[in-house]
């Protein structure tokens, strides 16, 4: 079958996957990453993706993955781990409603409680109407980032 993707190393690529090899320089996956691409060179030893899955304990897509990425994106951003350009969740406060929840933590309990707990502090914030909803944890955690 005809790859899409041909990876061909230029000298001094060839020399750096054979460096991170050697003395194992990086992370464990970049490691992995310069093996295959110097396994899947076409002007090198040229094995099949088959080959190459076996030989380093991967799926035969991760080869193509890193086969794919090396054409599209390059050398560099092939053996580097590729950055987040979002975070996973978006932040639920902004900085104005962080501050507002420390001032209220800060200020003094409610009659009846010798403290804040963080149940209370989050119907607190919601009854001030800081934000429509919170949770007793967005509220820790929003607490521990400053403490």
């Amino acid at each position: 079958m005809q790859k899409k993707y041909i990876v061909r190393l230029e000298d001094d690529e060839r020399e750096t996957c054979r460096e991170i090899v050697k003395r194992l320089k990086g992370t464990s996956q970049k490691v992995r990453r310069a093996q295959i691409l110097w396994k899947a060179d076409a002007d090198g030893p040229a094995w099949t993706d088959r080959k190459i899955a076996d030989a380093f304990s991967c799926r035969i897509n991760t080869v193509e993955n890193i086969r794919q990425g090396f054409v599209l994106d390059g050398f560099e951003q092939t053996l580097e781990r590729k950055k987040r350009q979002t975070p996973p969740t978006e932040k639920l406060l902004d900085g104005e409603q962080e501050a507002k929840i420390i001032a209220t933590r800060l200020g003094p309990p409610p009659r009846g409680y010798a403290n804040w707990t963080l149940r209370l502090l989050a119907r607190k914030v919601v009854e001030l109407e800081i934000v429509d909803s919170i949770s007793h944890e967005t509220v820790r955690r929003t607490l521990k980032k400053t403490a």
